[in-house]
């Protein structure tokens, strides 16, 4: 595929319009790249994406190739999406493989195709970044029509747009396919303190969490929750170690290497960044790691090199809620998936994405599929607010 080519793009209000397609995100000027953000989601900075790049989790022989959008007007970024020519479906969390393998039964390729999302990271945030001018609408849009000329042009089976913000979605007309999910995100309801919160709950929940709590207390490890930029390198070997350590117990691909974790506590990403850690004396037994904006906790990644009842849930949600109320956050967004979730104090959330397939009669196939799986996954967040945890269906 051509790479950092250029297309000149429709007039908008303020003038003509170009097209640029960037194989690394430091060709975009980090000021101006971050200034189109319409919040603080860390995911989309430009620090988080060039960290990845640099640090070698974007890899083609992962499946990842950078191909950054960028809309000029006269050598002036006004427009932007992270945007990657993908090789398989691996670290998306939208899954597309059965797409892929119809695609190929009939003879097509399926691979390569586009993607505009975040690498790893199942977190909902702007993927069309525009800022948020009375032009923002309409950039957006153009966003839009480059990645369809460039797939067009270019043969590619499929765009995908994943984890979109309520803002990303008018720029995607009727040609393009519409996906939801579900995942599960703890509401701030002003709470002062944890019990402010577990009194919210039922008894039952609330009582589960006191003894799962109460397991991890009678461990003896001592817990905590701290910067990233207050790692020192050792502390942030160690964390990638129990994250590394645990992705391959369960069979799955570390694919955060030990240079992004070190990434994680320095500069911007340093502040973003927290991690809670429980130590066994001066060894780390365990970590959770987290990245924040002004209004959000998101809980990442896990590692672990012991076996405590209930740990898992403590560094990783209850950890996670205790320290969004110190810092008066709006809401705490744990990850992908995860019924187990709800019985913690998290509660369904509808996550949306849009799919551009380029062959008519493929796109038509998929569509009444999705038609079917939507259906299914009406009825399952339906049944989930059915049995929400706290004691006030209106908590």
């Amino acid at each position: 595929m051509t790479r950092g080519h250029r297309s000149p793009m429709a007039a908008d209000r303020s003038g003509m319009l170009e097209a640029r397609f960037h194989p690394r995100i430091e060709e975009l000027p980090a000021a101006a790249w971050d200034a189109l953000r319409t919040d603080g989601n860390p995911f989309l900075s430009h620090a988080f994406l060039a960290a990845l790049e640099r640090t070698g989790c974007i890899r083609e022989d992962w499946g990842w190739q950078a191909h950054h959008l960028g809309l000029y007007e006269d050598e002036r970024l006004v427009a932007a999406a992270p945007l990657y020519v993908k090789g398989n479906s691996h670290g998306e969390f939208v899954f597309d493989w059965s797409w892929a393998a119809a695609w190929e039964r009939a003879g097509g390729d399926y691979y390569p195709k586009l993607l505009n999302a975040v690498p790893y990271s199942p977190v909902p945030g702007p993927r069309l970044l525009a800022g948020d001018g009375p032009q923002a609408p309409q950039r957006r849009e153009t966003l839009v029509r480059a990645m369809r000329q460039l797939a067009d042009a270019h043969g590619l089976s499929s765009i995908h747009a994943n984890f979109l913000a309520p803002d990303d979605l008018p720029a995607f007309d009727d040609q393009w396919l519409a996906r939801s999910d579900v995942q599960f995100h703890w509401p701030n309801r002003g709470y002062g303190g944890f019990d402010d919160f577990l009194a919210a709950l039922n008894h039952k929940k609330r009582k589960n969490i006191r003894q799962e709590r109460a397991q991890v207390a009678r461990a003896g490890l001592r817990l905590e929750v701290r910067r990233g930029d207050s790692l020192s390198a050792d502390e942030w070997r160690q964390a990638h170690r129990l994250y590394e350590g645990t992705f391959d117990a369960k069979g799955n691909h570390a694919a955060l290497t030990r240079d992004f974790f070190r990434a994680l506590g320095e500069g911007e990403l340093g502040a973003a960044t927290h991690l809670a850690l429980a130590w066994e004396g001066e060894r780390m037994a365990a970590m959770a790691l987290f990245l924040q904006s002004g209004e959000a906790l998101y809980g990442r990644y896990w590692g672990s090199r012991v076996e405590v009842p209930g740990l898992h849930f403590e560094l990783c949600y209850y950890q996670g809620i205790e320290h969004a109320i110190r810092a008066g956050l709006q809401r705490f967004e744990p990850g992908a998936q995860g019924e187990h979730k709800l019985a913690r104090g998290f509660l369904p959330v509808r996550t949306h994405s849009r799919h551009y397939l380029a062959d008519g009669s493929f796109r038509k196939a998929v569509h009444a599929a999705l038609a079917r799986e939507a259906e299914a996954v009406d009825a399952y967040a339906a049944d989930l607010l059915e049995h929400s945890p706290y004691a006030h269906r209106d908590a």
